[in-house]
């Protein structure tokens, strides 16, 4: 299996998750120049990533990535036990952040797609701030007295440690989200989040 990743971008997630597995792998660091070359737009014409390429096999979009992953190596039990209500519940955990956190970040990263007035991009941003600190708090809440999103080790919690990163880089409001503090601490304290980060140069 193969992925192709942008150094802090949703594909560390999946690169923490094959770390996970334990299985080799083979990892393509993109840039954003090479996201657009004529190779990688035949690999997704999105010219984004994470992207997969598993023999002939080709996928994209971050949450199916990590399904496929989970179910590729079941052993590393990225989606639970194998019952249906732990699949279900990391799968919900994987919708959060996939649908929910993830993309209450765009305003920050591209408020011109949002409105092209330049004078309305700093309400959108603290819109986008105060959205993000609920989604926080609700995720906070879940982790109470738990180390995992899920309640158990998934692929829910690489995809949420990366948007901490984020988080932290554009100076969201965390403060009093101990739980939150812990788990983030837990995640860089991991042989295979080190791994992953240190092969793209995030460590």
């Amino acid at each position: 299996m193969k992925l192709y990743a942008k150094p802090g971008a949703c594909s560390t997630a999946d690169h923490i998750a094959l770390q996970w597995t334990g299985q080799p792998f083979e990892l393509q660091v993109m840039t954003r120049e090479s996201m657009k070359s004529p190779e990688f737009l035949r690999i997704n014409p999105a010219a984004a990533v994470p992207a997969v390429e598993d023999g002939d096999f080709v996928l994209t979009q971050n949450a199916a990535i990590m399904g496929y992953i989970a179910d590729s190596y079941p052993a590393a039990q990225l989606a639970g036990d194998g019952s249906p209500r732990q699949r279900a519940t990391a799968a919900r955990w994987l919708a959060f952040v996939n649908s929910d956190l993830h993309p209450a970040f765009l305003p920050l990263f591209a408020p011109a797609r949002f409105a092209e007035d330049a004078s309305h991009h700093a309400a959108l941003k603290q819109a986008a701030h105060k959205r993000l600190r609920a989604l926080y708090e609700a995720a906070d809440k879940q982790l109470e007295g738990k180390q995992w999103l899920a309640g158990f080790r998934s692929y829910a919690d690489p995809y949420l440690y990366i948007t901490l990163r984020w988080a932290q880089a554009q100076q969201i409001d965390l403060s009093g989200l101990e739980n939150l503090h812990a788990f983030k601490q837990r995640m860089e304290a991991d042989a295979g989040v080190r791994a992953a980060l240190e092969a793209e140069g995030l460590s």
